[in-house]
């Protein structure tokens, strides 16, 4: 065994809980949250965000507490907490910086804090060092050490999970480097890369998912133009598609906690480096874009202002992640041009969603029908299950399917039913 003293893991959300069971499997682990409820949810063997299931929590010897002090006594603390933007798209570095806080209050020599949260390169050695410095009294590099390893889930993928997918990991100094790898080894069988150092390690996790952003502002910007021709990008892309080497990325909303926020990371360091970081920001507003562009195609293809019906609110099929979802942007941008709107999603849930943005979600589609419009928005199973008699009920005679994920564009048309595809 690496360590015989308590790994702990700092946030137990999308990131840090799958993480924390996978080493639990072969270290001594705890888990911290300040989320009481949050605990509280797993002491009784239930992940809200269904990334673990029950009985995976009910096996597995992880530890969990929301008492920051249980953790004291930790030979290694991985931070996961968020990295989100602010208002204004900048870096909002306040949760680390706190975590950092906390976690300076209680190291030791020789212990080693690994960040697994996405930042742009330098945050790491230039704001964590320093700020677990003042807090410990302790002298960064010499007393305590730092490491990064970027993660890597991506919420409701039950192939690439954390146990078996490749780990990059970088170190302050060889030793920790060796030893972060060979604990990291433990937990995956998808291999490990050691990086070169951490602000590589960064780099490379910040420009992934900016890469993802970038295809997927392409190919909205080429359904912008198949609106305009009256084609379908769907059925564009499926042609395109053929081809051995095209790149298989389709049209949409782009929200969560990724792949809408970590380019804003790169682009605010790039800035400071005095780079204009032309085609990440570009790509950035094209897709903070899209939401109200589909509202505008859906209104433009109504008969005047009607009953709208929204099937799907999180921000990724089969998850009930709603954190950033640009499904609002096309509820605002449908409200704002004089819809009545509802919202329907199976797996999310209402409280979140009425918290974080202000409106009810509908409990069950029973006794819904007759909306003028019903827009298919995330591409859960079960919508993809709706078949043409479902839509015949939820939609009037005359009125609307739009559908903005392709999920029934395989199915026979209605006939007194018109229906619009992105």
């Amino acid at each position: 065994m690496v360590t015989d003293l308590p790994i702990a893991v700092i946030g137990l959300g999308y990131v840090g809980l799958p993480l924390a069971v996978a080493l639990a499997r072969h270290f001594p682990t705890i888990g911290y949250d300040l989320d009481q409820t949050r605990i509280g949810e797993l002491r009784d063997n239930h992940d809200r965000t269904g990334e673990i299931a029950a009985e995976g929590l009910s096996d597995s010897a992880l530890t969990v507490t929301d008492e920051a002090a249980a953790i004291a006594g930790a030979e290694i603390y991985i931070v996961t907490v968020p990295t989100p933007v602010d208002g204004d798209n900048q870096p909002d570095l306040r949760l680390i910086e706190a975590a950092c806080a906390g976690i300076g209050g209680m190291l030791d020599a020789g212990n080693i804090v690994v960040f697994e949260s996405t930042v742009y390169p330098g945050v790491t050695e230039d704001i964590c060092g320093p700020a677990l410095e003042a807090a410990s009294g302790l002298v960064c590099g010499q007393d305590f050490f730092l490491g990064y390893s970027p993660e890597r889930i991506n919420p409701g993928d039950r192939e690439h999970t954390v146990d078996k997918i490749t780990k990059v990991v970088a170190g302050q100094t060889d030793d920790v480097l060796d030893r972060l790898a060979e604990i990291y080894g433990r937990v995956t069988t998808g291999g490990i890369h050691r990086a070169k150092d951490i602000k590589t390690a960064e780099a490379a996790k910040v420009i992934e998912n900016a890469q993802r952003d970038i295809n997927i502002a392409f190919v909205n910007e080429v359904a912008a133009i198949c609106q305009k021709l009256s084609i379908s990008a769907h059925d564009v892309l499926e042609a395109a598609g053929t081809k051995w080497n095209f790149l298989n990325f389709t049209p949409g909303l782009v929200g969560g906690h990724c792949i809408g926020v970590d380019p804003y990371y790169l682009a605010f360091q790039a800035q400071q480096l005095g780079h204009d970081p032309q085609i990440i920001l570009s790509g950035r507003r094209l897709n903070d874009a899209m939401g109200d562009f589909i509202a505008g195609c859906i209104d433009e293809n109504m008969s005047g202002p009607g009953r709208i019906l929204v099937l799907g609110l999180t921000f990724k099929e089969n998850v009930p992640d709603l954190r950033n979802t640009k499904v609002v942007d096309v509820v605002a941008g449908l409200k704002e041009r004089g819809h009545e709107v509802v919202v329907h999603d199976p797996i999310a849930d209402g409280v979140e969603a009425e918290r974080l943005y202000g409106f009810p979600l509908l409990s069950s589609l029973d006794g819904h029908n007759g909306y003028d419009t019903v827009v298919g928005a995330v591409r859960h199973d079960d919508y993809l299950a709706l078949n043409t008699a479902d839509l015949a009920h939820l939609v009037r005679d005359g009125g609307l399917i739009a559908d903005i994920k392709g999920l029934w564009r395989n199915q026979d048309r209605l006939a007194d039913r018109h229906y619009w595809q992105l």
